[in-house]
């Protein structure tokens, strides 16, 4: 990803043909945006978007202040495009209700100022994925990403418009039809040249419009991956961006535009990626996308009319790609390489009229069709498969061994030694590749695969720890893969989940109510390079273990300075520090603790 000269992914110098008066805009930022105009010294730089198609898009910076501003491209345009009124609008709607938009923050209509309206929202500082195949993350972060994103579209589907306030945000029964007749005068109005498949397909949608064509959702327009934040660390949607489109129309033509990437022609490579996007690790298949989608939405996921609402979404990226050209003839585009579109247009509308032919009842086998709220995905059925067997060929049956080894041990000094049994399994399941189930980085399953792995495992006592998934390992683990510093990982990880070492965890005190980690008495105090720790833990599992190489303590650092609520550490200690004593094991139901 080329970083432009502020540093900010996708960034360079403003186009000769977006150029504006930036004095004037400054000027007018000063009087009229709060704050703006706070840090006198400081010199306002501004830098363009490169990716953007359609509305010229600029990063806005100020000392430490930064912006985004959205204008309208110069010149002719086409009849009611480039609307940014109506992305203010629609953003402030979504903002005030939590739905995740950059705020808002100022509208210009005054064309003086630097020749187009305008509008300013907030800079969200985080990831956009260009490529749809995610290059750089694990498959499990992969697929999270998609959850993420298909989640979202769900979200956004099922605010009320009431709420939002958006009655007359669009005219929305008719939507379908409307959409075909727009899209139809926008290739028509922009057409460079005679394309048969396109009024082809125009005709074959006008032909059949899903019988309900009433339903008025919020719908986005053009909601895909790269008109996506993510949080910068966490595979969580903080921004959705571009609402050009947006308007009140018809759900599924949202979900069949995100859905799109599945039959992109492979001769277009437009779409980052898009022809390898179905051999990539992690990314889940159509059906699955539109199994969480209608989860989400409590809608039944047979979903009729799919073929028209792909065909229509093919119809209109083709529309798209045609204006995309016809501003590059006019020279006003803000992406350097848009006259490549001209040779787009046409294999989009052929994929349209394929689509537009094919049957999709029986294409949706993996859609949950019974109102199941935890669905797995293939690999999660195939890991569980495999776990159940490996459970019922092996672990079942060595179980009274094991029981009758602990009950011979339960009070002599080899009280925290295991059969040999279980190292053997423990081998077994390795080789099978039944380890380490429990890290998603790992494993590549999501959290609904592994429930219903731990469910099938806790049938046995020791099983988890045959897959070396026992706690209080596997929370350790998570939270030394997902904080850890790389020599932490080297350390302490690694050994972990090769299952050489084992860790505890303490947090529970005598004397106080831990449940309310409010009252923690373990103290944590920075001295220089080291830090003090002075306190007393019990019910820290598995810490009497000879095994237990570390241990993660939560204790507070007494600053009256913050709530008491943000006075929580947590800190590795190796258990051969000094000062570290074990009293006495504990033990619940029997078992030593």
């Amino acid at each position: 990803m080329k970083l432009g000269a502020t540093g900010e992914p996708d960034l360079a110098e403003m186009l000769p043909q977006h150029k504006f008066d930036s004095k004037s805009l400054e000027a007018y930022l000063n009087q009229h945006l709060p704050g703006f105009g706070a840090e006198r010294e400081a010199t306002l730089t501004i830098a363009q978007y490169r990716l953007g198609q359609s509305n010229p898009t600029f990063y806005l910076q100020k000392g430490f202040q930064t912006y985004v501003l959205r204008k309208k491209p110069p010149g002719s345009l086409l009849p009611k495009a480039h609307k940014i009124d109506r992305e203010f609008k629609v953003q402030k709607a979504l903002f005030s209700v939590g739905f995740p938009v950059p705020k808002p923050i100022l509208y210009c209509s005054d064309t003086s100022v630097i020749g187009t309206e305008f509008y300013i929202m907030e800079h969200v500082q985080g990831r956009i994925f260009r490529d749809l195949t995610v290059p750089g993350v694990s498959p499990a972060e992969r697929s999270a990403i998609y959850v993420a994103m298909v989640e979202t579209l769900a979200q956004l589907h099922s605010l009320n418009i009431q709420s939002l306030q958006l009655e007359r945000y669009g005219v929305g029964a008719g939507y379908c039809k409307r959409q075909v007749a727009t899209w139809t005068k926008q290739y028509q109005a922009a057409a460079h040249r005679d394309i048969p498949a396109m009024q082809q397909l125009s005709d074959w949608l006008m032909k059949n419009l899903p019988d309900n064509d009433n339903e008025e959702n919020l719908i986005h327009g053009d909601f895909r991956l790269d008109n996506i934040v993510f949080h910068p660390k966490e595979c969580r949607v903080i921004a959705v961006l571009d609402w050009e489109l947006s308007t009140i129309g018809h759900p599924l033509s949202d979900l069949a535009h995100l859905s799109l990437f599945y039959f992109w022609p492979r001769t277009v490579p437009m779409i980052n990626q898009g022809s390898r996007i179905q051999e990539n690790s992690g990314i889940p298949s159509m059906e699955e996308l539109i199994s969480i989608y209608c989860r989400c939405r409590g809608i039944n996921s047979i979903l009729p009319n799919w073929n028209f609402f792909l065909a229509l979404s093919f119809f209109k990226m083709a529309g798209i790609a045609q204006g995309i050209y016809s501003r590059y003839l006019l020279g006003n585009n803000s992406s350097e390489d848009s006259f490549l579109f001209a040779n787009v247009v046409q294999p989009l509308a052929e994929t349209g009229l394929q689509l537009s032919k094919r049957t999709f009842s029986t294409v949706l086998p993996q859609i949950d069709t019974t109102g199941q709220l935890f669905v797995q995905t293939r690999k999660g059925q195939e890991v569980l498969t495999k776990v159940k067997h490996f459970m019922k060929q092996h672990i079942l049956p060595a179980e009274k061994e094991v029981i009758e080894f602990y009950v011979q041990n339960e009070n002599s000094v080899d009280k925290w030694g295991r059969p040999l049994v279980i190292d053997k399994l423990k081998e077994m399941a390795k080789a099978e590749g039944l380890w380490n189930l429990f890290l998603p980085a790992v494993s590549g399953l999501s959290n609904v695969d592994y429930a219903l792995i731990a469910e099938e495992t806790g049938k046995c006592f020791f099983a988890p720890d045959v897959f070396n998934c026992q706690a209080p390992d596997t929370g350790n683990m998570e939270v030394l893969h997902l904080y850890g510093s790389e020599e932490q990982k080297k350390q302490w990880l690694e050994p972990l989940l090769q299952g050489n070492i084992t860790s505890c965890f303490c947090m529970t005190e005598p004397d106080v109510a831990s449940s309310d980690a409010t009252n923690i008495e373990c103290s944590i105090q920075r001295d220089e390079d080291s830090y003090v720790i002075n306190g007393k833990k019990w019910w820290s599992s598995g810490a009497g273990n000879p095994k237990c190489k570390i241990a993660i303590v939560l204790g507070r650092t007494q600053n009256t300075s913050v709530s008491r609520h943000k006075q929580h550490s947590m800190i590795l200690v190796p258990m051969n520090t000094s000062g570290v004593e074990i009293i006495r094991p504990l033990s619940v139901f029997g078992y030593s603790r």
